[in-house]
């Protein structure tokens, strides 16, 4: 009876571990995925920046044309 019980138990505990091994797996891609997005967030917030930034700029230097057309 004891051999019966752990003939059963053995294929139930690989399959827990082989599940377990599986979703860790998963887990680590999607963590992967998720700094990456995270980087490319940062670097378009950066590059938005920038471009308001130049906006700015671009715009005080055409306002002083403006004036002296009036």
């Amino acid at each position: 009876m004891i051999i019966g019980a752990i003939a059963v138990c053995i294929p139930i505990v690989a399959i827990l571990t082989s599940h377990f091994q599986k979703q860790a797996k998963l887990k680590a891609v999607m963590l992967k995925d998720q700094l990456e997005l995270e980087r490319l967030k940062q670097q378009n917030f950066l590059m938005e920046t920038e471009k308001m930034k130049l906006e700015l700029q671009k715009m005080a230097l055409d306002q002083p044309k403006d004036e002296f057309k009036l």
